[in-house]
């Protein structure tokens, strides 16, 4: 069984590829990210995905299916019970939550927002669920004047607090989201407190880049802990720290967007530093990144076009990450759940998640077939670097 010197594995976060076998119960038939996509903008120009085996994922128009995939290929079933970020990458990482995590359809409650008015000193706006762009339009020059919070939250389990940055600097404003970090307790206990700075003035307020994510401590350990713990150092580019709270990662390098996240990755894969003997060795064992834009950008907006651009985007940025990779490091690709931008709902849809696994040394890619969890993507991590992490998910590296 071949082992891997430096596993980087990449989310797209909110690319899904059909609707899950639970899809009802969230409210999402229907639902496929990819596919629907692709028919909506007349097909997709995905090559190298292509070349790779996206296209014997799922039937995509303009991603014909290749006899010989380059990669091996499939799909893994989210099992845990929410279909947020959060869960989704607790889940990749072998941390499967059996309940979900709480969400505000109305609004928090008073015994929610009157404590977090004490703690910060201002009083909160809005405190409905609503869209990041919409709630500032609506409130943003209320805010400026009172230097109250605007505070709302989606369909997600989350409590989002944005404010103008000329009034709240952003500092303090990461303040008052670790202040509701620490308010939000069971039966509270949010997924994540969000900081949404924003600029601008009436009819042309916009969100900044400085968003900063707040997020619960997985509930149990994670193959980032294991991984850690046994000395293997552990990369995470995007929003992952924040989704693990900081737990099981060595560093951590924030980006603003696709582009930034894509450009980092690819300079840690080509950067090798004298540790390790003669070969040099890598100085991360694991480097696990996340491109929000698929997510933030176009899925909760339903803009099809740009998602199927940020696609495009990320395929041709492969033109340069997989001649980059060693025959020792290996490339997972994959996803945290769904975000159809063609359907009626800016909300997550609950789908499968796509999986390509690439190594260099690969001559023919075969089928992983459909997975039962995504932790199947931490047990191969696990196993490869012979960490015991979490008892769930079934590793697929004796086929690689």
């Amino acid at each position: 069984m071949k082992r891997f010197k430096r596993i980087v594995c990449i989310v797209l976060d909110g690319v899904g590829v059909g609707e899950a076998p639970d899809a009802a119960a969230f409210g999402d038939v229907g639902s496929d990210s990819v596919c629907n996509t692709a028919r909506a903008v007349g097909g997709l120009r995905l090559p190298n995905m292509g070349r790779l085996g996206l296209g014997n994922v799922c039937d995509i128009d303009g991603v014909p299916r290749v006899k010989n995939p380059v990669a091996q290929f499939g799909k893994m079933t989210p099992r845990a019970a929410g279909k947020d970020s959060t869960s989704g990458h607790w889940e990749l990482m072998g941390c499967v939550l059996d309940d979900p995590m709480p969400v505000y359809p109305q609004g928090f409650p008073e015994e929610i927002i009157k404590p977090f008015e004490i703690a910060t000193g201002r009083s909160v706006l809005g405190n409905v669920p609503a869209s990041g762009t919409e709630i500032i339009r609506e409130f943003g020059e209320r805010q400026v004047e009172t230097g109250g919070l605007i505070v709302y939250t989606s369909q997600d389990s989350v409590f989002q607090i944005a404010a103008h940055e000329g009034v709240i600097p952003v500092e303090e404003l990461y303040r008052y989201c670790e202040l509701a970090r620490g308010l939000l307790v069971p039966p509270h206990s949010v997924g994540r407190v969000i900081a949404r700075p924003f600029l601008g003035g009436p009819g042309g307020y916009y969100r900044t880049e400085r968003r900063r994510d707040f997020s619960l401590p997985p509930p149990a350990p994670t193959v980032l802990d294991a991984l850690t713990e046994a000395g293997k150092r552990v990369l995470t580019i995007g929003k992952i720290v924040d989704l693990f709270a900081g737990r099981g990662i060595t560093t951590a390098v924030h980006t603003p967007d696709n582009a930034d996240g894509m450009r980092q990755t690819l300079a840690e894969v080509r950067r090798v530093s004298g540790r390790g003997g003669e070969d040099g060795g890598r100085e991360y064992d694991f480097v696990f990144t996340n491109l929000v834009d698929f997510d933030t950008m176009w899925g909760h907006r339903n803009d099809a076009r740009a998602y199927a651009l940020g696609l495009e985007e990320f395929d041709s940025f492969l033109n340069d990450l997989l001649p980059a990779l060693g025959r020792d490091d290996l490339l997972i690709i994959t996803s945290d759940h769904g975000n159809d931008p063609t359907t009626p709902s800016t909300d997550h849809s609950r789908e499968y998640v796509p999986i390509l696994v690439y190594h260099a040394g690969m001559t023919a890619g075969k089928a992983l077939g459909t997975r039962d969890s995504l932790a199947d993507v931490g047990r191969t991590v696990a196993d490869n670097f012979r960490v015991a992490g979490p008892a769930v998910g079934r590793g697929f590296l004796e086929v690689l």
